[in-house]
C-alpha cells in the first residue's frame, strides 16, 4: 500500500514537470516571430539580418538626408554615429518626427534599405527611447542634454 501511494506521487510529479515543460516550449514556439529586437545602424552592418526578417532599427535621423518623395513617401539615413542605414518609409510620419532626432522604426531590410512599416519618434525635446542612448552611449556620441558638446561632437566630460 505505501509503495503504491509512492510510485503514484511520482507519476503526477513527473506529469507535472512534462506539462510545465510542454506548455513553456508551446508559448516560445508562438512567440518566435512577435518579438521584434532592435538594433542600432553599426549591428545592422556588422551582423546583416536575414532575408524578410522583421526587427526594430533605431538611431538618429541623420542631419540633411530626409526626402519626401512621390506622395507619401520618405526617405532618410539613421545613424548611431558610427554607421548610417538609408530608410524609406511610405506612410504618415509622427508630428514630432525631424532631423537630429531619436527614432526607431519596424520593419525589414531590402536591397541594402531599411523599408519601414512603422515610425516611433520622441515624445518632447529631451525624450529619446532608451535603446537608443544605450546604442549612443556604446558608440560614445551621446551627449546628456544640457550637457555643451564639443567640436568631436562629444561631451565635454568625454563619458
Amino acid at each position: 500500500m505505501k509503495g503504491l501511494k509512492k510510485t503514484r506521487r511520482i507519476r503526477i510529479i513527473l506529469f507535472a514537470f512534462v506539462a510545465l515543460f510542454g506548455s513553456v516550449g508551446l508559448v516560445g514556439y508562438a512567440m518566435r516571430d512577435g518579438i521584434n529586437l532592435f538594433r542600432a545602424p553599426a549591428q545592422v552592418i556588422a551582423t546583416p539580418p536575414a532575408e524578410g526578417e522583421v526587427f526594430r532599427l533605431g538611431g538618429l535621423v541623420e542631419t540633411g538626408t530626409l526626402t519626401r518623395g512621390q506622395g507619401e513617401t520618405v526617405t532618410f539615413r539613421v545613424t548611431d554615429g558610427a554607421e548610417s542605414i538609408p530608410v524609406a518609409f511610405t506612410g504618415v510620419l509622427p508630428d514630432l518626427f525631424a532631423e537630429g532626432q531619436g527614432m526607431i522604426g519596424t520593419g525589414q531590410m531590402v536591397d541594402g534599405v531599411f523599408q519601414a512599416t512603422e515610425i516611433l519618434a520622441k515624445h518632447d525635446e529631451t525624450y529619446m527611447p532608451k535603446e537608443v542612448i544605450d546604442a549612443l552611449k556604446e558608440q560614445g556620441v551621446y551627449v546628456e542634454p544640457g550637457q555643451p558638446v564639443n567640436a568631436s561632437g562629444s561631451g565635454a566630460s568625454g563619458s
